[in-house]
């Protein structure tokens, strides 16, 4: 999608603080985070949202997690704790319409 900032991230087309890349998925710094560790875990697949998931991403999204557990690791938040989240849509915060995981730890994070 040419007009996708993260597609643009992934093709080095915009920069970014990249943390890990490989063919199947990008890793960067939030550019707004909200805890000392915010990451942006991409597919590098361009896909809208959840919603648009087919059974073929199965594999690729199960990928993202295990790429989260090791960044986790590499950025010392794995013990203390740390928080996955994808947003699908607007009224879920969704911003940026290319599926992506917050990894986000480095200080408590309450839930309501």
């Amino acid at each position: 999608m040419p007009s996708c900032i993260f597609c643009k991230i992934i093709s080095d087309e915009a920069p970014a603080d990249i943390l890990y890349r490989d063919e199947r998925v990008t890793a960067f710094r939030d550019i707004h985070p909200i805890a000392s560790t915010h990451i942006l875990i991409v597919p590098n697949k361009h896909i809208v949202s959840v919603n648009e998931v087919t059974p073929e991403d199965e594999t690729l999204l199960g990928y993202l997690f295990t790429i989260a557990k090791e960044i986790a690791k590499q950025e010392n938040v794995a013990e203390s704790g740390y928080k996955l989240i994808v947003n699908t849509g607007p009224d879920a915060g969704q911003v940026v319409f290319h599926l992506h995981m917050h990894l986000i730890g480095g200080r408590r994070i309450r839930t309501r």
